[in-house]
């Protein structure tokens, strides 16, 4: 599976990490406020490219942010512990606790304003990943 240009961007130029179901909770649990950017096939869900490029721009504006970009192949994994059905979803944490999500590409003053909000509200627990072990 081939990672779109735009998104591979995060990874190589901003440094954001490409995190999978193992690293998902260590990188979350290590900063006060992440971001986790899952974009879904940006072939299909077309939104997905339009967040890739604002997410820096988000990170600038709010730089207690920790971005990270959700891997494909294990995105539909974390989706549900996450609670958001649309793509592309930005989901925010505190240190490792939901706070909440934004779906789909916002105007930059629906950001500005929600996002603040978000990161104000009481921080919930997730779900811990089922884990594979047989």
């Amino acid at each position: 599976m081939s990672v779109h240009p735009l998104i591979q961007r995060l990874t190589d130029e901003f440094g954001y990490p490409m995190l999978t179901t193992e690293s998902v909770d260590a990188f979350a649990d290590g900063h006060e406020y992440s971001v986790l950017f899952f974009s879904e096939d940006p072939n299909k869900v077309k939104e997905a490219l339009d967040v890739a490029v604002v997410l820096p721009e988000l990170v600038a504006a709010f730089p207690q942010l920790h971005a990270a970009v959700i891997d494909r192949q294990h995105e539909k994994q974390l989706q549900g512990r996450y609670h958001f059905v649309t793509w592309p979803a930005l989901v925010f944490l505190k240190r490792g606790e939901f706070l909440g999500s934004m779906i789909k590409i916002q105007n930059w003053d629906d950001y500005m304003q929600q996002i603040p909000q978000i990161l104000n509200r009481q921080p919930q627990p997730v779900e811990p990943l089922a884990s594979t072990d047989a």
